[in-house]
């Protein structure tokens, strides 16, 4: 079985992980576990970007080393993706072994097979040390970095060895002709044809005067011993991790998920290095948006931020990742606000799948002693049919927001179901096949709602799960079985309350 391979962007060793870091996470977690759902053999790459000059001055600020600095940064940001229950398969860190070797194979391929792609030049320019990138007079507004205002961008003058991109434009041209879905959405397609057009510079992929890093593989011709570059380091992660022992990724990979700031390292350079070193280019690059708050872009330089941790803590993990991914569009910038977070838990959370799994087991309580009776298909079923294959439709596209949305039109179904069949109704009038018509229906909703709910909600699935008498788990289901799950004779029992209503919330 063929590996879908799935990774995110590293994430850079400076600071603790914040609303924009779990935002690509828990989007791309619940595009791994809706692959496996399918029954795809998912491979799923996270990590650490420990390297560079930001690195270095971080931890010189604190008195640490450097390894010293990124190991406990790595440990931060495990603690929360395990909070967050992301559910990635191998975690790599641009400080191990294995990593670098495979940086200066990589760059050795390509002084092989291309040898006039590396070359030495003198460089001067404005380097922002925030990207961790010189910047042109395009990307400077008022003197400053457009994504790092608060930074003073340093001016750099030195020797380094050369990436020849440049002669790559037309390849890359020629690769998204053929192949329009490497980059997606369709906007950020657009912009990076946009800048191919402009014509593309020659990068630095070597530093002089700095040692956090991985050494360059050749000396410059005057002997002098450079620091590889730090995206030419980062970026060949995707391809190094599949040479560590114990690893299942295969290359090519299936799908880079990034953020739209770095499309061009993704988009641009990194297919570039690739094929100047005979290797294969991924298949996609998916880049999201960014969250907001308060009309604001999360930045911890520019003091608009968030704890994390506050947030996760509010409705908990499970209410919080649906919330990103239902609020956010995965295309898209979107806003976070406590209000709106407060009222999409008690609507959709709350009042919308939690009531509804409450009443439908509690009916099955009352009714039956917990046991699902047998029963016909009825119009909830067929309801249920068309969004699972709706659902699938817009998972399949990568829409999270509108799989979600999907996903929860069947709970606003379930509840009118309830409304207009009446079971207690039904009970008192002792209608029996009718009442064991309505209460198999609504077993039968939940096992599809716990299945679809599992790549955005996977704690509280499994309880649902749990609770509707199911063996195993929700997220390793056959997806064969939405269209009859087998619920009859299951015995069910009533949970505490999967999503409780807040007595008390706290608003902007």
């Amino acid at each position: 079985m063929p590996t879908f391979y799935l990774t995110t962007a590293i994430d850079y060793s400076n600071g603790d992980p914040h609303l924009g870091h779990a935002y690509e996470k828990v989007g791309a977690d619940a595009i791994a576990r809706y692959r496996r759902l399918r029954g795809d053999a998912v491979w799923f790459l996270i990590g650490m970007d420990e390297h560079g000059q930001k690195v270095a001055q971080a931890a010189t600020e604190q008195g640490v080393t450097p390894q010293a600095f990124v190991d406990d940064v790595a440990r931060r940001f495990q603690a929360m993706w395990a909070r967050l229950g992301i559910s990635y398969d191998q975690f790599i860190r641009t400080t191990a072994g294995e990593h670098k070797a495979g940086v200066r194979e990589l760059i050795e391929r390509i002084f092989e097979r291309s040898p006039e792609d590396f070359y030495e030049k003198s460089y001067r320019g404005r380097y922002c040390v925030g990207c961790e990138a010189f910047k042109q007079d395009a990307e400077i507004v008022d003197g400053k970095c457009v994504l790092h205002p608060t930074r003073t961008l340093e001016w750099v003058e030195e020797r380094n060895w050369f990436f020849r991109l440049s002669r790559y434009r037309d390849f890359l041209l020629e690769l998204i002709a053929r192949r329009p879905e490497f980059i997606r959405p369709d906007s950020r397609r657009n912009e990076i044809l946009a800048l191919l057009h402009q014509g593309l510079e020659d990068i630095s992929a070597s530093r002089a005067r700095f040692t956090w890093g991985v050494p360059f593989p050749r000396p410059t011709s005057d002997g002098e011993q450079q620091t590889t570059y730090v995206w030419f380091d980062a970026l060949p992660n995707y391809w190094t991790a599949t040479r560590v022992a114990g690893s299942h990724a295969t290359w090519p990979a299936q799908l880079h998920i990034i953020g739209k700031d770095i499309t061009r390292f993704h988009c641009v350079i990194w297919p570039a290095m690739l094929h100047a070193a005979g290797i294969e280019i991924p298949e996609q690059v998916w880049a999201h948006g960014f969250v907001h708050y308060r009309g604001e872009r999360f930045s911890k330089s520019a003091g608009t931020r968030l704890e994390l941790g506050e947030a996760v803590e509010r409705f908990g993990p499970d209410a919080f990742r649906y919330f990103l991914l239902s609020e956010i569009p995965w295309d898209n910038d979107g806003s976070f606000s406590w209000e709106r977070f407060d009222e999409r838990y008690a609507a959709d959370l709350a009042d919308g799948l939690g009531n509804l799994a409450s009443r439908s087991l509690a009916m099955l309580a009352k009714y039956r002693d917990g046991r699902v009776p047998p029963g016909p298909p009825t119009e909830l079923d067929q309801v249920g049919r068309d969004v699972v294959r709706a659902y699938a439709a817009a998972m399949d596209r990568l829409d999270l927001k509108g799989a979600a949305e999907t996903a929860w039109t069947l709970v606003a179904a379930a509840n009118q179901f309830i409304v207009r069949t009446a079971p207690w109704a039904l009970a008192k009038a002792k209608r029996e096949e009718e009442l064991d018509a309505a209460l198999a229906a609504l077993a039968r909703c939940l096992f599809r709602l716990a299945v679809l709910a599992s790549p955005f909600i996977p704690g509280k699935s499994e309880e649902l799960w749990r609770a509707i008498g199911q063996p195993g788990q929700a997220s390793g289901s056959a997806w064969a079985s939405l269209d009859d799950p087998p619920t009859t004779s299951c015995v069910t029992h009533k949970p505490d309350g999967l999503f409780p209503r807040q007595q008390e919330s706290v608003s902007d």
